[in-house]
């Protein structure tokens, strides 16, 4: 069996490029001089003439990365969430997506996990702004092994990608013994039938931990995990909406716009049940150990425990 390691995705990412950038001569890494951070340092070391830094231009890397692909190349340009996606919107766009261009966005230190950098930093519409570019797919993966699977689809994939990537070091809770990512399909982590659960990136293992608590109490949960936000896997949604009555989701992003909202999209058409949506409430973050601001916004296991119970009518 695999061993089950704590990791940050963000390190995973760098780590699944080097390997990449060994067998595939395309592989080009782009960074806005956040390489330490975003760990793109990894691959700078060993192709360092297959990574550029742009410096603190993101808009400008994201017209390099959609001139690499035009020749070919596979750029994976990458920068914290709220650059890559935020002061970047335009150029992701018009440069990227408009013209369906093979770029991979990377967007690094994501959500409100971030910590001290605060408000500015805590990109918390960075799903809603991707979703929202016509044929871009939009991957938030939970653990290392489930990053480094996306990784490798993300390059195998022809097409604009978006790649959610996280600070914290997180439990892997997946087995690459037996694991199979595939984009646009989600993954039944428990099966349960008075409640389900729908989780996506760093929220994962804390779901998962809220499913054990729940399960104590008597109530039996099915966990699904999304780690495709875009194409979102409808099937899967709508199979335990009709078996259970009631969704959860949990994000650690903006209940607007996010995975929340995809999954309403997709039930109000095709099987209106009652949801509920865990996630940053339409309000910014403030700086602070990242930890304590899980907790201090509810996106930790005992909030989503008590939101569970109370959807389902038990105190």
């Amino acid at each position: 069996m695999a061993e089950m390691v704590k990791k940050a995705t963000r390190e995973s990412y760098g780590l699944t490029l080097v390997e990449l950038g060994k067998t595939n001569p395309d592989i080009v890494v782009l960074d806005a001089d956040l390489s330490e951070a975003t760990k793109t340092k990894f691959f700078k070391e060993k192709f360092p003439e297959r990574f550029i830094d742009c410096g603190i231009a993101e808009s400008n890397m994201i017209g390099v990365a959609a001139g690499l692909a035009t020749c070919g190349k596979i750029p994976f340009a990458t920068s914290f969430a709220m650059f890559a996606a935020g002061r970047a919107f335009e150029q992701v766009r018009n440069s990227v997506g408009y013209p369906h261009l093979n770029v991979k966005i990377v967007g690094s230190h994501a959500g409100i996990s971030v910590g001290e950098d605060g408000a500015t930093h805590q990109c918390l519409e960075d799903i809603a702004l991707m979703r929202s570019i016509p044929g871009m797919v939009v991957l938030n993966p939970s653990d290392h092994y489930e990053m480094c699977a996306a990784v490798k689809a993300a390059a195998a994939y022809k097409g604009p990608v978006y790649l959610r990537l996280g600070r914290l070091a997180v439990e892997s809770f997946n087995n690459s013994d037996d694991y199979h990512f595939e984009i646009g399909k989600g993954i039944t982590l428990r099966d349960g039938k008075d409640v389900t659960i729908i989780a996506t990136g760093l929220m994962v293992s804390r779901a998962l931990e809220a499913v054990k608590e729940l399960e104590k109490a008597g109530i039996d949960a099915r966990l699904i995990n999304i780690h495709t936000i875009k194409p979102i896997d409808r099937d899967i949604i709508v199979k335990a909406a009709k078996e259970t009555g009631k969704i959860i989701t949990v994000e650690e992003h903006n209940v607007i716009g996010g995975l929340g909202d995809a999954v309403c999209s997709v039930l109000c058409e095709e099987c209106p049940v009652p949801v509920v949506k865990i996630g940053i409430n339409d309000e910014f973050g403030h700086s602070g150990p990242a930890a304590a601001l899980l907790d201090a916004y509810g996106l930790c296991a005992p909030h989503i425990v008590e939101v569970t119970k109370k959807a389902l009518g038990k105190k």
